[in-house]
């Protein structure tokens, strides 16, 4: 069993973590890369052998996915709250559980693009947790948006671009996009599409998933569109009154009058219901994590063959719903599939699964609008 005191930590942790968004950029030193091409080691490009299970974790076989070669796209990735550094806002060396993370949420993805992942001064679970020390809420977005500029004026060549975060990363990410992308045609041109998991992206209501935080960035309904947004957060259950996802502002504090919660289905962009293909790295979490704590609280057992990933197709089903005014993605155990708990509790239904649940879904989104943006860009050639 885990102990109390971790448990407390985490809940308190993911609670609050998302106030580390600011409007202010400040000073910022040259940006410490977790994830980029050259660099070694590389924790975002670990290899792609996966062992196939079944619902019900029968091992199927081992697959061998070729990594698309000079691929048209890159993906910048912004982890979540993760740091367990005792300080009130985490500096940008380099931990295991940053590590972790990068593996667990992005290094998959380098299968079809080239992953930069930027360190950033996030606030620390320390400072989070009642009588922590204190920290400052601005660093987050200010070091982000230093990353994301150093990455458009050294290293994207016109690369189409792929922003993924989850959690502090995708409402770090919605900031951004909403003051250096969406407003700036010449980067909007680049944007292939921006995947936002767990982080309450706002809408206007209606089928073209446009307004709220973005003017002129839509919500995917296919999986060719390009410059748009998928975003969800995964539930088994209904979720709570109280629930931190699904409903308008942060952690579902009132948001602007008219405005939703974005939820698009990455089995079914168009809409439905459809069938996920959960992706997970073999290797645990970082052990001496209070993330692998939240993990643990699942209760799945995954399996750990000597391959770099596992993959169970097939076990989950998926369908957008509204449940009492909250939009969130509902997930249903199909064929035996073990059935998650919610972590660390019932108002965060199973946000540590948003990353994994549907990554073989996600990816051939990618993959897809990958394929787009080099067909568009060779035509306006």
């Amino acid at each position: 069993m885990p102990h109390l005191r971790p448990v407390r930590a985490l809940a308190a942790a993911l609670t609050f973590a998302f106030l580390a968004l600011a409007s202010a950029a400040s000073a910022h030193a040259s940006t410490v890369w977790l994830c980029r091409p050259g660099l070694h080691p590389d924790p975002c490009t670990p290899g792609l052998s996966t062992t196939v299970y079944s619902p019900t974790l029968v091992r199927k076989g081992v697959a061998h996915p070729k990594a698309q070669a000079n691929p048209p796209i890159d993906c910048f990735y912004v982890y979540p709250t993760v740091s367990d550094q005792k300080t009130g806002n985490a500096n940008r060396h380099i931990d295991p559980v940053e590590r972790s993370i990068a593996l667990y949420q992005a290094a998959r993805y380098s299968q079809y693009c080239r992953v930069y992942a930027p360190m950033y001064r996030q606030q620390t679970l320390a400072a989070i947790t009642p009588g922590g020390p204190k920290s400052s809420s601005a660093l987050a977005l200010s070091d982000v948006r230093a990353a994301f500029a150093d990455y458009l004026r050294h290293y994207n060549h016109g690369h189409g671009i792929v922003l993924i975060g989850h959690s502090q990363g995708a409402f770090v990410l919605r900031e951004l996009i909403a003051r250096d992308v969406d407003p700036k045609p010449a980067v909007r041109n680049l944007l292939v599409s921006a995947i936002l998991l767990g982080g309450n992206t706002l809408v206007k209501p209606g089928p073209k998933g446009i307004g709220g935080d973005f003017k002129h960035i839509p919500a995917c309904r296919s999986a060719h569109q390009l410059g748009c947004v998928i975003a969800f957060s995964t539930f088994d259950a209904p979720p709570p009154k109280d629930t931190y996802f699904g409903k308008p502002g942060l952690l579902g504090s009132p948001g602007p009058k008219g405005d939703i919660v974005l939820c698009t289905n990455p089995a079914a962009l168009a809409g439905g219901s459809g069938v996920l293909d959960p992706i997970f790295p073999s290797a645990p979490f970082y052990p001496h994590s209070t993330l692998a704590v939240g993990i643990a609280l699942l209760k799945l057992t995954q399996p750990r063959p000597n391959t770099v990933w596992s993959s169970e197709p097939g076990a989950y089903t998926a369908r957008c719903v509204n449940s009492g005014g909250a939009h969130v993605l509902m997930i249903t155990a199909q064929h035996g599939a073990q059935v998650p708990q919610a972590s660390p509790t019932s108002q965060w239904g199973l946000h540590l699964l948003d990353a994994n649940i549907a990554l073989g879904n996600l990816l051939s989104i990618v993959h897809s609008e990958s394929m787009a943006y080099a067909a568009q860009s060779q035509a306006a050639a």
